[in-house]
């Protein structure tokens, strides 16, 4: 992949030096633009590329929590702070890791391999299959063929046309690996929409005849997922 493309936002001068050197020193980040100034920050990233922000929260100007409202989830964030009580808001926003001032080269490392595999995980997506290992071999399954996935205790359960898979695994690392056509529609259940047959206002019924229910938190977007 290519390298992922970065920009330093803090308030501190000696932090922004500080990330922006480590930064060069990890092979797959390319440093694009760093700032003091969160309003500079967001002037780049309305006429040049970007993926991920180093940012911190305790800023005069423009606090890194109103920053990410205002940007949103089209990039990626790793929040920098020295104040713990900010880490909780911050995981509601589109954020890969929380670094704690002051920053160890160590730990910046680890929050970068935490983005790396984030990015790649979003570039499988492009795949039409992947692999999960289940009763002791890995097992290649094609996107196509799955009907659902639910979820069972420390599990999931991966149904497809012919088949099903005891995974160790979880709905939300599954969700982050399927392509679009995939949706969550309960707290234990992720479905194919493709294999829709037919919709109450209770259920999914696939073309398997499985019923699926919908879950309240879920009915929502899901429901404008179907209308797009």
């Amino acid at each position: 992949m290519d390298k992922i493309k970065c920009i330093v936002v803090d308030d501190e001068p000696l932090a922004v030096s500080l990330l922006g050197s480590y930064v060069e020193k990890i092979p797959f980040l390319e440093l694009v633009f760093s700032t003091e100034n969160p309003i500079e920050a967001m002037e780049f990233i309305q006429n040049n590329e970007a993926d991920l922000i180093f940012l911190d929260i305790q800023m005069p100007e423009l606090s890194g929590i109103n920053f990410m409202k205002i940007v949103g989830s089209k990039l990626k964030y790793i929040l920098t702070t020295a104040y713990t009580e900010y880490a909780l808001e911050g995981y509601e926003h589109n954020i890969i890791d929380y670094l704690l001032k002051p920053i160890s080269f160590s730990r910046f490392e680890k929050s970068t391999q935490k983005a790396l595999e984030r990015f790649t995980i979003n570039e499988t997506k492009e795949n039409t299959y992947f692999f999960v290992k289940s009763s002791g071999q890995q097992h290649k399954i094609n996107f196509d063929e799955i009907l659902f996935i639910e979820s069972i205790k420390d599990y999931v359960n991966i149904k497809t046309e012919n088949q099903e898979y005891i995974v160790l695994d979880t709905l939300k690392s599954l969700e982050n690996q399927l392509p679009e056509n995939f949706a969550r529609v309960h707290k234990s259940f992720i479905l194919n929409l493709d294999k829709i047959e037919k919709i109450d206002v209770k259920n999914v019924c696939l073309s398997s005849g499985r019923e699926i229910p919908i879950g309240e938190t879920y009915k929502s977007d899901f429901f404008k997922r179907l209308k797009k």
